[in-house]
């Protein structure tokens, strides 16, 4: 694991490393594997040394939405969030919806958001 990983990681990290090596899996190749899949999970939830310095640039895909840390969040923070939008930021969570993540339940959250 690289350094800066939470101690969270570190455990997700252990418990695969473990059950690929128990199981059989990846023979040989356990602990990189393992590596791959939380540094994968890293990046994704912005935990990384270049998520972290895109943030602080400015320069994060989610910078001009509504909704702070829009990429961070769960479908169910975010159908919470979306109730309290109006109708051009509803829109504008609907756009970057769509190109990047494309999940059908916030679709049909904005979708309800806008009937009532």
């Amino acid at each position: 694991m690289p350094r800066g990983a939470s101690p969270k990681r570190e455990r997700e990290y252990e418990e695969l490393k473990n059950n690929f090596q128990k199981s059989g899996r990846y023979k040989g190749r356990a602990k990189e594997v393992a590596a791959r899949i939380v540094n994968k999970q890293r990046a994704q939830y912005g935990e990384t040394k270049g998520e972290k310095e895109k943030d602080r640039e400015g320069k994060s895909p989610d910078r001009n939405l509504p909704i702070r840390n829009y990429q961070h969040l769960t479908m169910s923070e975010v159908k919470k969030k979306i109730e309290d939008l109006s109708k051009s930021e509803l829109k504008k969570v609907e756009s970057y919806e769509s190109k990047h993540k494309d999940r059908k339940g916030v679709h049909d959250a904005i979708e309800r958001a806008r009937a009532a």
